[in-house]
Protein backbone atom coordinates (compact mmCIF):
# COMPACT_ATOMS: atom_id res chain seq x y z
CA UNK A 1 0.00 0.00 0.00
CA UNK A 2 2.30 2.80 -1.22
CA UNK A 3 1.84 6.33 0.08
CA UNK A 4 3.36 9.13 -2.02
CA UNK A 5 3.72 12.58 -0.47
CA UNK A 6 4.39 15.42 -2.94
CA UNK A 7 5.53 18.77 -1.58
CA UNK A 8 5.53 21.58 -4.12
CA UNK A 9 4.93 25.27 -4.58
CA UNK A 10 1.32 26.28 -5.09
CA UNK A 11 0.09 27.61 -8.39
CA UNK A 12 -0.53 24.54 -10.51
CA UNK A 13 -3.94 23.92 -12.01
CA UNK A 14 -6.22 21.10 -10.95
CA UNK A 15 -5.61 19.49 -14.34
CA UNK A 16 -1.84 19.54 -13.77
CA UNK A 17 -2.34 17.94 -10.36
CA UNK A 18 -4.60 15.27 -11.89
CA UNK A 19 -1.90 14.49 -14.45
CA UNK A 20 0.78 14.35 -11.74
CA UNK A 21 -1.25 12.01 -9.51
CA UNK A 22 -2.00 9.73 -12.46
CA UNK A 23 1.64 9.62 -13.57
CA UNK A 24 2.95 8.89 -10.07
CA UNK A 25 0.36 6.18 -9.51
CA UNK A 26 1.17 4.58 -12.87
CA UNK A 27 4.89 4.63 -12.05
CA UNK A 28 4.39 2.85 -8.71
CA UNK A 29 2.01 0.29 -10.21
CA UNK A 30 4.35 -0.45 -13.14
CA UNK A 31 7.67 -0.49 -11.28
CA UNK A 32 6.65 -2.01 -7.95
CA UNK A 33 3.62 -4.07 -8.90
CA UNK A 34 1.54 -2.15 -6.36
CA UNK A 35 -2.23 -2.27 -6.34
CA UNK A 36 -3.62 0.84 -8.05
CA UNK A 37 -6.54 1.19 -5.61
CA UNK A 38 -4.19 0.83 -2.65
CA UNK A 39 -1.84 3.58 -3.81
CA UNK A 40 -2.34 6.96 -2.15
CA UNK A 41 -0.96 10.32 -3.28
CA UNK A 42 -1.11 13.46 -1.15
CA UNK A 43 -0.13 16.87 -2.52
CA UNK A 44 1.04 19.48 -0.02
CA UNK A 45 1.25 22.95 -1.51
CA UNK A 46 3.28 25.82 -0.12
CA UNK A 47 3.28 29.52 -0.87
CA UNK A 48 6.54 30.98 -2.16
CA UNK A 49 7.10 32.89 1.08
CA UNK A 50 6.93 29.61 3.03
CA UNK A 51 9.69 27.81 1.09
CA UNK A 52 13.40 28.56 0.97
CA UNK A 53 16.31 27.09 -0.92
CA UNK A 54 19.93 27.93 -0.24
CA UNK A 55 18.93 30.21 2.61
CA UNK A 56 16.76 32.42 0.39
CA UNK A 57 12.97 32.49 0.25
CA UNK A 58 11.65 31.43 -3.14
CA UNK A 59 9.53 34.61 -3.07
CA UNK A 60 12.75 36.65 -3.03
CA UNK A 61 14.30 34.95 -6.06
Amino acid sequence: MPFINVKMLSGRSTEQKRDLVEALTNAIVETCGADREGTSVVIEEYEREHWARGGVLIADR
